[in-house]
């Protein structure tokens, strides 16, 4: 490993370490891995087949999913259709979501969780299996519309999950995602979706992208424990955070 990559790594361990919620850690790790065209993370540990719908919940870790699709994933019973899942279950070799098609190519169920995922915005992915030290299986998946790492950098894709998984459980239990503070630009994104401006209103007056504008209302939805803009908007005048 060369000095700049060791440094690199030795930053983004430290940034790790200051986090103190789930957020910051979906935050962090998108911060690094965003330049593959990841948009969005999901980690969790594989719970036992025939698990009820909330304790399928209980086995997530991080969530930064698209608003809508993890409701409807445990909703409708997806978990165990997964051939993402299937594949942790059975391996643990990291896959990019192209190479799964085999395994649903003739499973409609297993097509219909993949192809609602694309509705969302989650065409492509990067999967890292992972195992606890108590044995225990997880899944650390990272999104989006194109994403794509060569060989190489799967390699160190694996080593920022290990890492972002590690610090989210050390989390798990001890903070309260809905205490985390939003961002003086998460609270401006909102004050300006609060007023009725699009997207690309909000960039404009913003000085930013219509990217970043999303990205800052997705990680306001997540800290409010919201599902859509206006419910974010609605929590955070409840809250007193924008007027």
């Amino acid at each position: 490993m060369s000095r700049h990559s060791l440094d690199q790594t030795l930053t983004f361990i430290r940034q790790l370490d200051r986090c103190q919620t789930s957020s910051e850690v979906c935050a962090v790790l998108l911060n690094v891995a965003g330049r593959f065209g990841a948009q969005h993370v999901l980690a969790g540990t594989i719970p036992v087949p025939g698990a009820s719908k909330r304790q399928q919940r209980e086995h997530v870790i991080l969530d930064f999913w698209p608003a809508g699709w993890t409701e409807r994933y445990f909703s409708q019973g997806y978990l165990f259709r997964d051939p993402a899942i299937r594949q942790v279950s059975s391996s643990t070799d990291p896959f990019s979501w192209t190479e799964l098609e085999p395994f649903y190519r003739d499973n409609p169920s297993a097509r219909r969780v993949m192809d609602e995922a694309s509705d969302f915005h989650l065409r492509s992915g990067f999967t890292v299996p992972l195992l606890t030290l108590d044995g225990t299986m997880a899944g650390f998946s990272l999104a989006g519309e194109h994403f794509e790492v060569s060989p190489d950098e799967r390699a160190m894709l694996t080593l920022l999950a290990t890492y972002a998984l590690g610090r989210a459980i050390l989390l798990k239990g001890t903070s309260d995602d809905e205490e985390a503070p939003l961002s003086p630009r998460e609270r401006v994104a909102l004050q300006w979706a609060a007023e009725g401006k699009t997207d690309w209103e909000t960039a404009q007056l913003m000085g930013i992208s219509e990217h970043g504008v999303d990205r800052h209302m997705r990680f306001a939805r997540h800290k409010l424990g919201t599902s859509s803009r206006t419910h974010a908007v609605a929590e955070a005048i409840r809250r007193g955070v924008i007027n």
